[in-house]
């Protein structure tokens, strides 16, 4: 066995060997029952949300937040006016908001792990979280003209950006010395933060500690409008590279003898997914796992196909991140932050995958 098939084995992220084998039946079945399990896990987030906006401190009967949505958007007279602030003022951005945010991280770990051919590649690894984090750090030390939010998602954009450029050798940016520019900028950004936490007031310091660790208590309609929609667009537009990830994921060589040059294509891809992964940290902080964890999990329901890996990581996502803030606002008579609530999940699957990895290398040698 060589090198290259233990660091990257074909399928993992790449375009599945077996089914270009395969009959035409058996391919039109595997694809309809890939698109029943989009269609359930869309209904399932459906479900989630307004099972989340129901639950709380205060809960709300079904019927009753059916009742405020119908009325808030003009299908009904009037609700309860108590159900009203709850529901709409209060409930319904956080719920909008978490499931945007999953689904914005899902997707670009998706689109990430495609595009190094790495299964283990996760939205954080290019420095965006450590850059966002500095700009938001930024923006809590110093009296800037810009909110934190928009601190956040210009600074792990910069982050990403220096990240591509140190990373050009010769004109090219091979995976292993892109990969360790995002570990040298973040290390940079971390650095500076901690910084900020060591030199700043009581105050300063827990905003700065509640924001890396996550969360949706300052969710407003503000946010919605601009998360939403844009998120909406971005995950549209990693999925019309569906395709191209596939072919991606082949290696280059493969790549451009079918016609694809992975340079400019690598290229839009990365800032595609670094923009939702930027805008996504701006609005809720630091949420780790989510793009590692929800990624293998839809792998493992729908192969490796990005077609359908794409569109069933973000509602996968979008389910994740709105079950675990439940969790977060439920388990505790405090608010306990979301990214302790993913970390708790999260660190064991990843035990599991690193063990099963091993396993399946080692009996392959």
């Amino acid at each position: 066995m060589s090198q290259t098939d233990a660091v990257a084995p074909a399928d993992s992220t790449g375009a599945a060997p077996a089914e270009a084998s395969a009959t035409p039946r058996a391919v039109v079945t595997g694809n309809r029952r890939r698109i029943i399990l989009l269609a359930a896990t869309t209904a399932l987030a459906a479900i989630v949300a307004i099972v989340s906006i129901a639950v709380g401190a205060y809960v709300i009967p079904v019927p009753d937040v059916l009742a405020v949505l119908a009325a808030k958007t003009g299908l009904t007279d009037d609700a309860d006016n108590l159900h009203t602030a709850v529901v709409w003022d209060l409930r319904l951005t956080r719920v909008l908001l978490a499931g945007a945010v999953g689904a914005a991280l899902a997707t670009s770990g998706t689109a990430y792990q495609g595009t190094f051919r790495n299964p283990l590649v996760e939205p954080f690894i290019l420095g965006v979280s450590a850059g966002a984090a500095f700009g938001a750090g930024l923006a809590v030390m110093v009296d800037v003209p810009l909110s934190l939010q928009v601190m956040a998602f210009l600074f792990g954009m910069v982050a990403v950006w220096l990240t591509y450029t140190l990373s050009r050798v010769r004109g090219e940016r091979p995976t292993v010395t892109l990969i360790l520019a995002g570990i040298v900028v973040g290390s940079f950004f971390s650095a500076v933060f901690s910084l900020f936490q060591y030199a700043g007031t009581d105050e300063q310091l827990r905003r700065l500690v509640f924001w890396i660790m996550g969360g949706f208590y300052r969710a407003t309609w503000d946010d919605v409008a601009i998360v939403v929609p844009a998120t909406i667009v971005g995950c549209l537009l990693l999925f019309r590279y569906g395709w191209r990830l596939n072919i991606l994921s082949l290696g280059d060589d493969e790549a451009r003898s079918l016609g694809v040059d992975p340079e400019p294509l690598r290229r839009r891809i990365i800032v595609l997914a670094t923009a939702l992964t930027a805008l996504a940290v701006s609005v809720s902080g630091i949420i780790a796992w989510v793009g590692l964890l929800v990624p293998h999990a839809a792998r493992l329901l729908v192969g490796p196909d990005h077609r359908f890996l794409l569109p069933l990581s973000a509602t996968m996502g979008a389910v994740f991140v709105m079950a675990c803030d439940n969790l977060a606002r439920t388990i505790h008579t405090g608010e306990v932050p979301i990214g302790i609530i993913t970390s708790v999940i999260g660190a064991p699957y990843l035990i599991y995958l690193l063990r099963s990895r091993a396993t399946r290398l080692g009996a392959a040698s």
